[in-house]
């Protein structure tokens, strides 16, 4: 089974492939802050870091998505519960408390209230683009980290197995240069170009944009 835990959309230059290949291949995908923000073409305003990638890449999105792909996202669920070989999975964007938004460190304490009284064997989130796996109780948190658009400072595409019991972080090369050609050609505003060009390079987005999104 190929589980998403959503955010097809925004920052990278082809957002309706990245839709299309979910439709195809995802047996279980929910919605993300970035698929609901496309989806409904919620403007975004920010001075600074990803909010100011948000703002320049967000109308692309929109303009590249057909209105079936963003139907799609907008109908996706927030959260998704099903079995696979008789373990109970909870699929959520960020936390099942805030299923969309709410950032979570990978830290037992800040999870265990989140989970209590949930019964499920498996928790699967994204939303932080940093990979991590932790036990919880009765219960493995497993975050895949993201493909194509890290903060943990490394720029291979991020995922998960889980195959039995057993959880593996893995990693595998990403097409950084081929994307960037892509963003060169999609993308206008050179401040923006320049921060893509950072975060695919080296997996983060430097601290000298963190304040302003001009450098």
């Amino acid at each position: 089974a190929c589980i998403c835990a959503g955010d097809l959309v925004d920052y990278g230059p082809d957002p309706a492939w990245c839709v299309a290949w979910a439709q195809a291949h995802a047996t279980y995908c929910v919605r993300g802050n970035h698929d609901h923000g496309a989806a409904q073409n919620v403007e975004i305003r920010g001075a600074g870091g990803f909010r100011y990638l948000t703002s320049v890449t967000r109308p692309l999105s929109v303009a590249a998505l057909a209105p079936d792909q963003r139907r799609y996202l907008a109908d996706l669920p927030t959260s998704r519960m099903f079995v696979l070989d008789g373990r109970r999975f909870l699929v959520v964007h960020a936390t099942p408390r805030d299923p969309m938004d709410e950032y979570a460190p990978p830290d037992p304490a800040f999870w265990a209230p989140r989970l209590a009284g949930l019964n499920v064997d498996y928790v699967l989130a994204g939303h932080t683009h940093v990979p991590y796996t932790l036990q919880v109780g009765p219960t493995r948190v497993v975050n895949p980290g993201s493909v194509g658009v890290g903060r943990d400072g490394n720029p291979h595409a991020a995922y998960a197995v889980i195959d039995g019991g057993e959880v593996r972080l893995e990693r595998v090369a990403y097409p950084v240069e081929e994307t960037l050609a892509a963003v060169e050609a999609a993308v206008r505003d050179e401040t923006a170009r320049q921060m893509l060009a950072d975060v695919f390079r080296t997996g983060a987005l430097p601290a000298r944009w963190a304040r302003n999104g001009s450098g």
